[in-house]
This record gives structure tokens, C-alpha cells and sequence, in this order.
């Protein structure tokens, strides 16, 4: 199983950027230690501020990789591109942030990627990454990766 992670802008900076907001580990140490956690997943990892570059990323594996975590981060709220990116790749994708956006400025309620998404997780710290993970993991042994179940 292949998953990736892409991380938007500002998120280079976890670890040193808003701690109160974003904890104090670096993005790469928490990698590592989810690496461990699922030693039968081949994860990756991807972090870039540029919009353009997220795009290219999403084209480039969207066809090959079983699922991607996707924290678009600022271009959450105002990217109609990569929306547009993840409606024409094939691979699953779940939106990730960090914080709770709902707690947050009003600007962050609104994204315009979760409905191209196959589902969103905040709030939740850095642990939303392993839940995302665990999720796609969860997806081959029942088969719901694409529509999740439903619980009528």
C-alpha cells in the first residue's frame, strides 16, 4: 500500500511555527515516528508553499498511490485548483489540518477542497495524520476507501 502525505504552505514551519496552535514537533520527527507505525505502508512525504508545485504533486502520483492525506493549509480556504487536482486524480484523498478550523477564524470554515475529498479530519493534532493513515489501511481489509460506509 502506497500513501502519501502533502503538506501546503506555512507548514514547513511546524515545531517552530504558532506551537500553542500547531504543537512543537516538527513534521519530520512525527514522519518518522509514523513510518515505525505502520512498517507495511510505503509512506511519503511532500511539503511545499507553492500552489502550482501541490498541483503538480497531486498529478504526478494521483494515479499510482492508494490514498493521500492532503493539508492544503491556507489553500484550503482559497484554491479552486487544486479542487479542480483532486476531482481528476483517481486516488482517494482526505483533507487533514492540524487545528480545529471551526474554532478558528470565520475565513477557515469554508473549504473548497472537502467536497472533492473523501472525507476531512481537524482538530485533532498531528495525530489526524494517523488516523488518515489507518483509515486507508482499514479501506483494504473492507473495501470502502472511495465511499465509506454507511451507518443509516
Amino acid at each position: 500500500m502506497k500513501i502519501a502525505i502533502i503538506n501546503g504552505p506555512n507548514l514547513n514551519l511546524l515545531g517552530k511555527r504558532e506551537p500553542g496552535i500547531y504543537g512543537s514537533e516538527s513534521f519530520e520527527d512525527y514522519f518518522q515516528k509514523l513510518q515505525k507505525s505502520f512498517p507495511s505502508v510505503e509512506l511519503s512525504y511532500f511539503q511545499h508553499n507553492v500552489e502550482g508545485e501541490i498541483i503538480n504533486y497531486l498529478h504526478e502520483i494521483g494515479f499510482s498511490y492508494d490514498g493521500i492525506l492532503l493539508n492544503a493549509g491556507g489553500y484550503t480556504h482559497t484554491s479552486v485548483a487544486i479542487r479542480d487536482a483532486i476531482a481528476a486524480i483517481k486516488a482517494p484523498v482526505i483533507e487533514i489540518h492540524i487545528s480545529n478550523v471551526y474554532a478558528r477564524e470565520e475565513f477557515r470554515h469554508t473549504s473548497l477542497i472537502a467536497a472533492k475529498c473523501v472525507g476531512s479530519i481537524c482538530g485533532l493534532g498531528m495525530n489526524g495524520y494517523r488516523l488518515g493513515v489507518q483509515h486507508f489501511v482499514n479501506s483494504v481489509e473492507f473495501d470502502f476507501a472511495v465511499k465509506p460506509p454507511s451507518f443509516k
